[in-house]
């Protein structure tokens, strides 16, 4: 990969890195507010618990999705971006272009999936 294709790379990682920031900050701000809103019946308590527990889903995937951000910016910074933790070889342009902090080429992540179970 090329210096110019590394830094285009970088700054989508970075501007993704910083929408989901914004996006934790936000998510963490509604279940603030919806806690300390004043519930006045038990519909009103199902819904903030409901609510809740899908803000709190969406939390736990973007802090996923940022750990792995700040991996694919380290691994920038250390020389090997787009070098896949499976097999050790060049992960596809193309699959980084759909999704640039990708750990693994498309057969190891097959089998990773596989050994998982998913």
């Amino acid at each position: 990969m090329d210096t110019k294709q590394l830094e285009k790379f970088k700054e989508i990682l970075e501007s993704r890195k910083q929408e989901i920031l914004n996006q934790l900050y936000q998510t963490n701000k509604d279940i603030e507010d919806l806690y300390n809103s004043e519930p006045n019946d038990n519909i009103d308590f199902s819904v903030i618990t409901a609510s809740s527990q899908i803000e709190e889903t969406i939390d736990h995937n973007l802090k996923q999705e940022l750990e792995y951000i700040e991996n694919s910016l380290l691994r920038i910074k250390k020389g090997n971006y787009g070098i896949c933790e499976g097999c050790e070889e060049e992960i596809n342009i193309e699959r980084l272009k759909i999704k640039p902090h990708a750990r693994y080429c498309i057969n190891c992540r097959e089998k990773y999936e596989k050994s998982k179970g998913l």
